[in-house]
């Protein structure tokens, strides 16, 4: 069974992902609607135990609206006409998205706003304030 690497520690294997081959809706003619060159990736991330827990987590926050509620990231692919070239393409987002988990991020360091920052949002709203004034209806007195 081939292993995908990931970090020197963490990798997923062939048994953690599945493909099914649909109808592509992008190029191909009239051939589009006789071959399944689409490609569906199913990577089962909760079934996962090669995984490191913490690139599980940020795999899941990563996948966004990818990950369905059994747990599993479903990566489409029908860029390409060829069924090949869509399962490579397929395979290599599902690589970096998880090596993109695998990094540490950067903790932020909060920042405090220099004087003309303020100045100028203070300007801004001074001025739409005034914008904001000069339409409305004149007073009777």
């Amino acid at each position: 069974m081939e292993r995908y690497q990931i970090t020197a520690d963490s990798y997923y294997t062939e048994g953690d992902i599945s493909e099914q081959f649909i109808r592509s809706s992008g190029p191909g003619g009239q051939n589009v609607n006789k071959v399944s060159s689409a490609v569906q990736l199913r990577f089962y991330l909760a079934a996962c135990t090669t995984l490191n827990p913490m690139i599980k987590r940020r795999a899941a926050q990563l996948a966004g609206s990818r990950l369905t509620k059994t747990g599993e990231i479903v990566i489409q692919a029908d860029k390409h006409r060829n069924q090949d070239l869509n399962r490579s393409d397929a395979r290599q987002r599902l690589n970096e998205l998880l090596k993109k988990a695998s990094e540490r991020q950067k903790p932020r360091i909060p920042t405090r706003p220099t004087k003309a920052s303020k100045r100028r949002r203070v300007e801004g709203k001074v001025k739409r304030g005034s914008v904001k004034q000069q339409r409305r209806k004149p007073s009777l007195d």
